[in-house]
């Protein structure tokens, strides 16, 4: 399973999409089990503040703010908080001027900070929680 975890968040968003719809109708429990083994750039809302601000340190603003042009405001605001008042400020305005961008930078964009995160994990310096692990209190 964890192979196909794998190999499903190297793909594009639609591939991945429709392999796990197809997944989930043949087997929801494998379905569910890969799930949790994939880590995709929503997941950011997961990471604590300390990681996230660790993970912004080794991503480029460029790659960032085209990784940000379609994602939920929930992971905006995430990064934005997690950022000096003057650098969120910046980002927010490039971010508001940004023009239209190809899905496909965005989402190559996006792999290519998941990738840094999960360089990161495999350091030791951040915690990536893929769900279905313990709670850490």
């Amino acid at each position: 399973v964890e192979p196909v975890a794998e190999m499903l968040n190297t793909m594009d968003k639609t591939t991945e999409t429709n392999i796990m719809a197809r997944v989930e109708e043949k087997d929801p429990e494998l379905a569910e089990e890969i799930k949790k083994l994939m880590f995709v750039f929503e997941d950011l809302i997961a990471l604590d503040d300390r990681g996230m601000q660790a993970l912004l340190k080794e991503v480029p603003n460029d790659k960032l703010l085209v990784a940000l042009k379609t994602s939920p405001e929930e992971i905006k605001q995430k990064i934005f908080k997690n950022m000096s008042t003057r650098a969120s400020q910046l980002l927010q305005e490039d971010l508001a001027n940004l023009g239209p961008q190809r899905l496909s930078d965005v989402e190559t964009a996006q792999s290519e900070i998941v990738n840094i995160a999960k360089r990161l994990e495999s350091e030791g310096k951040i915690q990536i929680n893929r769900g279905g692990g313990d709670t850490f209190v």
